[in-house]
């Protein structure tokens, strides 16, 4: 049996609760090394992988070549740099989203893929919920006819997450809500609908809770320099147009991750997980909700162990790093559109 011997890199909150659960769900899926800046973080994650090699600079990780795969679970500048580099080393790559902070290093991830003939993923998580998977199949079989326009977003009333930490440094992070949140709505939207190129956006972002006190009455320390809602509109070359908003904080009645699209034979709604078709038959409006077992596996879970088949050569991925440079090709270009206020063409 074949035994792939994964590096990982970054074993901070994601790495732990996202990441380790569908490495240690494969049984072909060995853990031998950890890295982490702060080399106390990456010697803990070993403590219970007695044979583990352990760093604190990930150049010394990828230079053993025993390591098939490297997992990147980063503050967000970095995925790029450490994905390029162990590409190169000529290992697999799976890497926490965002893919890049900018469009340049997503192209550069995936011509470092492509060069190397190994495979690159980004967690792309919410297309592996029971849900989506359902939606994805009634679409591809024509039930809800042409996709034509949609909105998606996912607000939070109060959820800065981090707060002054890399989350609200742009120069770490490469923004709020938007790469934040928005990453994981606007792919499923795209997905769903067949992953249409984007040709235009336009944008606004807000920085409206940065400087308000906490429950305490005191201003919160450390650097703030994101916005903390995001709103805008994608035009793809198919003639679909999608409506986006995402927030960190906003006064709204309460959280909600939303995506809905409509069709020329039906439409859907998924808001909290629950999905809603709104089609017509016999002469009357219908609603359907459909139900599941609620066996699925995890999500992020999912997302790790269909890399691994990918790797093993027993799946086609579901993901290439050309929808990654399209993703952050959108989220960037909606940063410039609020920033000079005008749409911004792809």
């Amino acid at each position: 049996m074949t035994v792939l011997k994964v590096g990982v890199v970054g074993t901070g909150g994601i790495y732990k609760w996202a990441h380790l659960p569908g490495w240690l769900s494969h049984k072909e899926v060995e853990i031998v090394a950890f890295c982490d800046s702060l080399r106390a973080s990456a010697e803990a994650a070993a403590k219970d992988f007695p044979d583990a090699k352990v760093y604190d600079d990930y150049r010394e990780l990828l230079a053993d070549p025993s390591i098939d795969v490297v997992g990147i679970s980063t503050p967000n500048l970095y995925h790029s740099e450490i994905a390029i580099a162990a590409l190169q080393k000529g290992k697999h790559v799976f890497c926490e989203k965002p893919d890049a902070v900018n469009p340049v290093e997503a192209q550069k991830m995936a011509d470092a893929a492509k060069a190397s003939g190994k495979l690159l993923m980004t967690m792309r998580n919410n297309r592996f919920s029971e849900e989506a998977q359902f939606a994805k199949r009634i679409i591809e079989q024509g039930e809800l006819g042409e996709l034509y326009t949609g909105r998606c977003g996912w607000i939070r009333r109060r959820g800065i997450p981090g707060r002054g930490g890399w989350f609200t440094t742009k120069e770490l992070s490469g923004g709020g809500p938007l790469i934040d949140l928005g990453v994981h709505m606007i792919d499923l939207a795209m997905w769903l609908s067949g992953n249409p190129k984007p040709v235009a956006v336009s944008g606004a972002t807000y920085r409206k809770f940065a400087d308000q006190p906490d429950a305490s009455g005191r201003i919160p320390e450390g650097t703030f320099d994101v916005e903390d809602l995001a709103t805008g509109f994608i035009r793809s070359d198919n003639g679909a147009t999608l409506q986006i908003e995402f927030s960190w904080a906003s006064n709204i009645a309460e959280e909600q991750k939303f995506l809905e699209w409509r069709g020329t034979k039906g439409g859907l709604n998924l808001t909290n997980d629950k999905l809603t078709l709104f089609t017509e038959s016999a002469g009357a409006l219908i609603d359907q909700k459909p139900t599941f077992p609620g066996s699925a596996i995890p999500q992020h879970t999912a997302n790790i162990r269909h890399f691994v088949e990918c790797v093993l050569g027993r799946e086609t991925p579901i993901f290439v790093p050309e929808q990654g440079v399209d993703m952050i090709k959108i989220l960037s270009a909606i940063y410039e559109s609020a920033e000079h206020g005008r749409e911004i063409r792809l």
